[in-house]
């Protein structure tokens, strides 16, 4: 969904506001949204053509319009839907038949619903005890979810810098309690058990949890994929066990776990935002590109420089680009304070994702599940584990990585939105996501950069699926390769960083204020 024509002259002519943002992303839109509700004068700047970030839909193959990078909406907040009235300004949210689809080479197949029921009976095709377990499991999770929606909706209580007014002081002080006091009921409500397990599963390897839980390794498998998505941590990586929380945080329509897919693609959740900020009377501006903050020598934060010699005046600027890009490139030298810069330089931006979207000719047929419907099946809905059948597989990818090579044997997370969506590929035709795993930034056994290099992993990543579906490949009508430098290069995602699609601005925006009292802000458009 390509967007343009936000930026006229009268709006460039106009160079002082209460408000800037850099980046059009969901986030940056979102916070210029209740800024603007809230009385100010808002300019979003953005450096492409189109709004969105990597929440944005983009016809690169004529007829074919792709959710070019998050592909998926589960973790926007609900209450963000419901305060913007996102549903009114066009968001449709399609819910998936299935959740998850496991193919298997020796002819098995894991199908899980939105259906305990149903859910009992697939995993009892592996493991009658995991089948009893996985109630249990799901429910701790969900139990967990509350603590964290707790934090995901507080305002995370910062700590001031400089002389502060005593009114000030008192009101952080009040904060502050206000916001421990609530945190410690919630510990409390779960009990000491129950904090200890939630503890454990934050700090623990995913293997580590999931060996608990369970012993088939395709069940194992199939729930750790969720946990390694969009990193360079292995399923033995400690902290990786709450990645898996993570994924069951989000919800549609109330239900847990449930992940989406948007009508139009990602870019109708920018467009729906959009609609609500221009609504609220933010001015949305792109093909600018910011170059650098202006800072009065006190600290004080003045306005952007663009790269045209352009200046935009504000006392608020909120930044929608990763910590990397805002604090290393846009902020000049010797203004922040050595330790803050140190740690933005050591942070890990590491990511092993590499995004292929694909127009097919056919639905691709799975041989282990043929089920009995004329054409797109639960399966094709779900989201479709491919090379996850154990934990060793995906142990072995990542492995692959961490000695500087692409996967031999990728894990993939294949999406068909196409099966849910007629809007966004001809009839009969479709479009596919492989959220694909692991490729390093720079591999050792050549680059990027290099067109036959790149082609050898599309292939390889499509001959892996022919495995399961045979005929893939000799469908494929063309496609769209990212991979970490390209996400880099087109979308400023620093290293790269996960783009499912997430929207915790409120905190994370807190959490990296510069207090200055600078009246910047970051707002952490990654996860």
């Amino acid at each position: 969904m390509w967007l343009r024509g936000f930026s006229s002259v009268p709006i460039k002519e106009k160079k002082k506001w209460d408000a800037l943002v850099i980046g059009a992303g969901h986030n940056g839109l979102i916070a210029a949204t209740y800024l603007a509700r809230g009385g100010l004068t808002v300019a979003v700047l953005e450096r492409r053509h189109v709004i969105g970030g990597a929440a944005v839909t983009e016809e690169i193959i004529p007829g074919f319009k792709f959710s070019r990078c998050s592909y998926l909406q589960s973790l926007l907040r609900p209450s963000i839907v419901r305060e913007l009235e996102l549903v009114k300004h066009g968001l449709k949210l399609l819910k998936p038949i299935c959740t998850s689809f496991t193919p298997c080479l020796d002819g098995r197949y894991l199908l899980l619903w939105p259906n305990d029921d149903q859910n009992y009976l697939e995993i009892s095709k592996f493991s009658k005890r995991d089948a009893d377990a996985y109630p249990r499991y799901e429910s701790q999770l969900h139990k967990f979810c509350k603590f964290m929606d707790f934090i995901l909706e507080s305002h995370a209580p910062e700590t001031l810098h400089g002389d502060s007014y005593l009114i000030d002081w008192l009101r952080d002080k009040l904060h502050k309690s206000v916001f421990w006091t609530r945190c410690l009921q919630h510990a409390l409500s779960l009990g000491q058990k129950d904090m200890v397990d939630f503890m454990d599963l934050l700090l623990s390897p995913t293997s580590k949890v999931l060996n608990m839980w369970f012993e088939s390794d395709v069940v194992k498998a199939t729930l750790a994929a969720d946990s390694i998505i969009g990193t360079m941590a292995s399923i033995h990586t400690p902290g990786s066990g709450y990645v898996l929380l993570h994924h069951v945080m989000g919800e549609t329509d109330g239900e847990r776990n449930i992940w989406s897919h948007v009508e139009g693609g990602m870019g109708s959740v920018s467009l729906a935002i959009s609609k609500a900020a221009k609504e609220a009377g933010v001015h949305i501006i792109t093909n600018v590109e910011v170059s650098k903050l202006m800072i009065e020598d006190s600290g004080i934060v003045n306005g952007v420089l663009l790269t045209d010699g352009e200046q935009f005046c504000s006392s608020i600027i909120l930044s929608n680009a990763t910590p990397y890009k805002t604090f290393m490139e846009l902020v000049p030298q010797n203004v922040l304070p050595d330790d803050f810069v140190r740690a933005i330089k050591n942070s890990d931006y590491r990511s092993g994702t590499t995004k292929i979207n694909v127009a097919v000719d056919k639905l691709p047929q799975f041989k282990s599940c043929r089920l009995n419907y004329p054409e797109v099946g639960p399966q094709h809905t779900a989201t479709i584990r491919i090379g996850s059948e154990s934990m060793e597989q995906i142990g072995s990818a990542c492995q692959d990585a961490w000695n500087g090579l692409s996967s031999e044997r990728p894990v993939m997370e294949m999406t068909i939105p196409s099966s849910l969506d007629k809007t966004l590929s001809p009839p009969g035709k479709h479009v596919i996501g492989l959220f694909t795993q692991y490729t390093p930034y720079k591999p050792s056994d050549g680059s990027w950069e290099d067109p036959i290099y790149r082609e050898s992993y599309a292939q390889r990543c499509f001959n892996l699926i022919d495995e399961y579906a045979p005929g893939f490949s000799s469908s494929v009508i063309g496609y769209d390769m990212l991979t970490p430098p390209d996400l880099e290069r087109e979308f400023s995602l620093t290293g790269l960083c996960n783009f499912m699609l997430t929207t915790d601005i409120m905190n994370m925006g807190e959490y990296f204020s510069w207090c200055y009292g600078s009246g910047f802000t970051l707002l952490d458009a990654t996860h």
